[in-house]
């Protein structure tokens, strides 16, 4: 089964509709049951970052994600917050994150406002770092769609699965073990955020 989490931060129809499409086993759920027998967890998010970690602690989901991920290496995919939430500390509130990733969470500072908007929102390549079954089939110069404001700077090279430019060359997507996570959203990535999300669910 595979869980997509709602913790109240995420518009999860559009991710819940694209992963239909690959698995008849897809669930939206706030139970921790369901948590706790998925055998892929799904980490939607958009907002701020304290936010986010507040709703996690609300809905007491910290252990057993904690349990699922660190401890049972079930993967878990994050998308936009909810890759940053796996960072130990976010500028975005000045809180910690669920610290699965040693990697802090920055505010684009742009220079070059003519050319270069906060946040970073539209269409944006993705350069691969290493190899991965997550990027089987898909190419550097695939368009992925970004909304985001802040960025994760990975102090760990080898957890850094692509990089995207934009004003600087910032992470847009993680591996770690069993730990998936993109910056842009592949749920609005039309046919190549769908093959991406169909290597999450085949291959990972």
């Amino acid at each position: 089964m595979i869980v997509i989490v709602d913790y109240g931060m995420g518009n999860l129809g559009s991710v819940y509709k694209s992963l239909r499409r690959i698995s008849r086993d897809v669930i939206i759920s706030e139970s921790k049951k369901d948590i706790e027998v998925a055998e892929k967890i799904v980490l939607p998010g958009v907002g701020h970052f304290k936010n986010g970690m507040s709703k996690l602690q609300e809905y007491d989901y910290l252990e057993v994600l904690n349990h699922k991920v660190i401890e049972k290496k079930v993967p878990i995919l994050g998308i936009c917050l909810g890759m940053q939430l796996f960072a130990k500390f976010s500028y975005e509130g000045d809180v910690n994150g669920l610290g699965w990733l040693d990697a802090e969470v920055l505010r684009f500072e742009v220079a070059k406002t003519a050319r270069f908007k906060v946040p970073h929102m539209g269409w944006n390549s993705i350069k691969s770092q290493k190899d991965s079954k997550l990027l089987a089939g898909i190419g550097d110069k695939e368009l992925f769609y970004f909304v985001h404001s802040y960025y994760m700077s990975c102090f760990e090279s080898q957890d850094i699965l692509a990089k995207t430019n934009y004003t600087l060359d910032f992470t847009s997507i993680v591996h770690k073990d069993n730990i998936y996570g993109t910056q842009f959203h592949p749920e609005k990535s039309h046919d190549i955020g769908f093959k991406l999300l169909t290597n999450f669910i085949k291959n990972s």
